[in-house]
């Protein structure tokens, strides 16, 4: 028994008896395809055969076939070859290799000469299918299936024909493999004919395999599964076998999104065949093409048409568009407009850099929501999961290191080691949303370190050492440590992340649930307004946005088109802004004698840069001018800077001594001015203002005081 893989040789057909009579159908299809390669014209151009003799030239015996030519020059042939795959291809391979053949060497006779079999690859842009609806029906037919690719074996060989010699009396012969998955079976007797009256006496199963003169091709096994936006809520993703072969291997590499053209087959498994279960049989998809360039593929440019080109052009043309933009990211959550800024520069991302000594920049942004219960930051999660290209969404207590990086399985056939990838490989190119990013084990959370700076996971275990990409955004959600965000404690002591990881985010946005009766009014309205009249808000938020499908393509128009430049102004002010940054943040250092828990570093001047290049991107601007880097700045001082300058010690202090202070001051049921109180507090004890009002603040949340008079009159209501 030799092992030869999964497929069947190919079959060759030619008429035996001469004379008139009709020529086999198979024939007829041979001579078609090659009328087909020989006179296939576009634009006085003849497609197939310059393909064909160019490739030549490189030694590559290979045709690259679109269906939608042969069907528009013989019909009824490309229906053949959707629904009879294997026999068409068969003969459409050896119809090119006849025109190779006289391509090459002009003559009459070449049809005599040896050359290998010529590989035909197909792709199209129609009938789509998912892995889940591929049934019975669809064996040994044409299918076009999109996915992620999660393994690839290595390389192996597949014997076409094999050479094989009798032990006795050295006679050849040449056998074509016809077998399966299972392998060929040798003959067990010589048939080699007898000469001059020699008797000859060879044993039983003479012949042995002359691995030298035998052909090989090269195959290799992928694993193909569904895309994370693909799979039903509830469902585990599902994956295929694909073989692929010739110049179809080493195409793609674990994480590569792409459609592949293939004809969906079954094989025996060995291990089903030696339980007695002979009827049933695994699927698997032969590999026939391979198609990379796809709407959200992350290895090409996608492919956007003419009209849409001018219809983006026209929307980066419009006045208010950052403002537009803005508004289209969650309208069904009311305000934080700073928050819904920086995602859009998020979804947009800035420039990737590659530097002359080969160093990689990053160009995607990283945002981290941290803050109160109920502030909508998980729907922030899943309308960007909606929205980008390419999205993955996960939980921090589900997800393990493994899981966010990659990890290394064993083949259950082979025996070989593969790698997986996990959520930050599969959306290479798009964004990574991690919600509960607090509930993560630290070890899981390590993890990530490398993803988010350096965009690639390194990988050294089970003798596997490789790097695999993550070029990809991080949008974390978390809560404070104590739950809620305590006002009186430090950032320190609200954030539990180490500085190590919270430098890696280019923006940290503190979201408090502020008591405000004119704000909870207004969300209240909106939320009523969600929940009651649903057509009629649905209608007022569309005003002004940019509809859902048409945002989504734009942003990736703009991801993959535009690249800006800082020009000299706005490189400028962003270092000089950066200079006088650290000299605030490390002048807050010492005042309140503490390191701050937000580190301000190199990192966060390329936060800002990055923030730029984002907003010149949402307007196709090829420069980002003075206007990006103050709007940068401002967003970068409302987000980080802000969340590492909150309340010193020393304040938190004062605050306390005020509050007890005033609890004595004020008996219960009388009152005093505010005016009186500033007087007293700030002019006469010296307290600063902030302190004041940080404690007002604190004993009215506890219904200790009440604030009347529009904030002139401080009432003590209780204890």
């Amino acid at each position: 028994m030799a092992a030869t893989g999964w497929e069947q040789s190919s079959v060759y057909y030619t008429p035996v008896l001469p004379g008139d009579q009709q020529e086999d159908s198979n024939v007829n299809h041979e001579k078609s395809f090659i009328r087909f390669i020989d006179e296939f014209v576009i634009d006085n151009n003849f497609v197939y055969r310059s393909q064909l003799r160019d490739n030549l030239m490189i030694n590559q015996y290979l045709l690259n076939v679109d269906l939608k030519h042969l069907i528009s020059f013989d019909e009824d042939l490309a229906h053949l070859l959707s629904s009879q795959p294997t026999e068409l291809l068969s003969l459409f391979e050896s119809a090119v290799t006849t025109v190779a053949k006289r391509l090459l060497y002009r003559s009459p006779e070449s049809v005599s000469i040896q050359i290998p079999v010529c590989q035909v690859t197909l792709h199209y842009d129609a009938n789509i299918l998912s892995i889940r609806d591929l049934t019975a029906s669809h064996i040994s037919k044409l299918v076009r299936i999109p996915g992620i690719i999660i393994g690839a074996s290595t390389l192996s060989c597949r014997a076409t024909s094999l050479h094989i010699v009798c032990r006795n009396c050295r006679a050849t012969k040449s056998l074509p493999v016809s077998g399966g998955f299972t392998g060929i079976q040798l003959p067990r007797i010589c048939d080699a004919p007898v000469l001059d009256g020699e008797k000859k006496e060879c044993p039983m199963d003479p012949y042995i395999i002359d691995h030298s003169k035998s052909f090989f091709i090269d195959q290799q096994v992928l694993k193909l599964q569904e895309a994370p936006d693909m799979v039903p809520v509830g469902e585990l993703p599902r994956h295929i076998l694909l073989n692929a072969d010739r110049y179809l291997t080493s195409q793609i590499t674990p994480g590569t999104r792409c459609v592949i053209t293939g004809i969906f087959s079954i094989f025996q498994n060995k291990s089903v065949k030696s339980s007695g279960a002979v009827a049933i049989r695994n699927p698997y998809v032969r590999v026939i093409g391979i198609q990379l360039n796809i709407d959200d593929g992350t290895k090409s440019t996608p492919l956007f048409s003419e009209e849409e080109e001018e219809e983006f052009l026209e929307i980066s043309r419009t006045p208010n568009l950052y403002e537009i933009i803005s508004n289209s990211i969650a309208p069904a959550i009311y305000g934080n407009m700073d928050i819904k800024k920086s995602i859009a520069c998020l979804l947009f991302s800035g420039s990737k850099k590659i530097l002359p000594d080969g160093m990689r920049l990053r160009g995607d942004i990283n945002v981290l929501l941290l803050g109160d219960p109920g502030t909508a930051k998980s729907q922030f999660l899943k309308f960007v999961e909606r929205l980008a290209p390419i999205a993955v969404y996960t939980s921090g207590k589900g997800s393990s290191a493994a899981g966010l990086t990659a990890s290394v399985q064993r083949d259950s056939v082979s025996r070989e080691f593969y790698l997986e990838g996990g959520a930050m490989v599969l959306a290479d190119g798009g964004i990574v949303c991690i919600d509960e990013f607090d509930k993560m084990r630290d070890e899981d959370r390590v993890a990530i370190h490398e993803a988010m700076e350096q965009q690639t996971i390194s990988i050294a275990k089970a003798g596997i050492t490789t790097v695999l990409n993550s070029r990809t955004s991080v949008l974390a959600a978390a809560n404070p440590i104590f739950g809620r965000y305590d006002d009186m404690k430090s950032p320190g002591e609200n954030i539990d992340f180490q500085s190590t990881i919270l430098s890696r985010f280019d923006m940290i946005y503190i979201v408090k649930d502020e008591h405000d009766e004119s704000r909870d009014r207004s969300i209240a309205r909106h939320v009523i307004n969600l929940h009651t009249s649903l057509q009629e808000s649905m209608e007022t938020l569309a005003i002004g946005e940019i509809p859902f499908e048409k945002f989504r393509r734009y942003i990736n128009y703009c991801r993959h088109k535009c690249a800006p430049i800082l020009s000299a102004e706005a490189a400028e002010k962003l270092s000089s802004q950066f200079v006088a940054i650290r000299k605030q943040v490390h002048q807050s250092e010492q005042d309140s004698n503490v390191r701050s828990s937000i580190p301000i570093t190199v990192r966060q001047l390329e936060a800002i840069i990055r923030i730029t290049e984002a907003l010149a991107k949402m307007s196709l601007s090829s420069i980002a001018t003075e206007v990006h880097a103050t709007e940068a700045i401002r967003l970068f001082l409302t987000s980080t800077l802000a969340a590492a300058t909150q309340a010193s010690p020393e304040v938190t202090e004062e605050v306390k001594k005020i509050e007890a202070s005033l609890k004595k001051r004020l008996p219960i049921g009388f009152q005093a001015s505010y005016r009186m109180l500033i007087r007293e507090y700030v002019n006469g004890h010296g307290y600063s203002q902030r302190a004041l009002e940080m404690a007002l603040q604190i004993l009215a949340s506890k219904d200790t005081i009440q604030m009347r008079n529009g904030g002139q009159t401080v009432y003590r209501s209780g204890i």
